[in-house]
């Protein structure tokens, strides 16, 4: 039974991380979004939800926002069709403001391909893809 994954982000300027995420390839579904929160869907079974950092909180009860340009929070992985198509998210990702970084893992592309891509708050997503036969 296939579900749906919401990642969580906090982030600083919505409008800003909004237009990020459209430029990734997200589309924002405006039914779940509102001043507070950007409800932006990569396909029916995969969501991230941008949250201003006053809502996001709420959901915390005594925690503090990480700081995830310095900090690291979560690495979230999702697969592309191609190599080529982890290389382009991440080159629109860089275009746009993110940063791009590749970990080399001694397998070789044909087999396996993926990047490290950090948006404008330093939330990392890892687009990839593997050969599965």
């Amino acid at each position: 039974m296939a579900g749906i994954v919401f990642v969580n982000f906090p982030v600083k300027d919505l409008s800003r991380s909004t237009a990020f995420y459209e430029a990734l390839g997200f589309q924002q579904n405006k039914e779940f979004s509102n001043e507070n929160a950007a409800a932006m869907v990569w396909d029916e079974t995969f969501w991230v939800m941008l949250l201003t950092h006053d809502f996001y909180r709420q959901f915390l009860k005594n925690k503090e926002i990480a700081d995830t340009q310095k900090v690291s929070s979560a690495l979230i992985a999702f697969s592309l069709e191609s190599a080529e198509a982890v290389k382009d998210f991440g080159a629109i990702a860089e275009k746009h403001g993110g940063t791009v970084h590749h970990v080399e893992m001694g397998i070789p592309e044909s087999v396996m391909y993926g990047l490290e891509v950090q948006d404008l708050d330093g939330n990392t997503l890892e687009p990839s893809w593997m050969s599965v036969n």
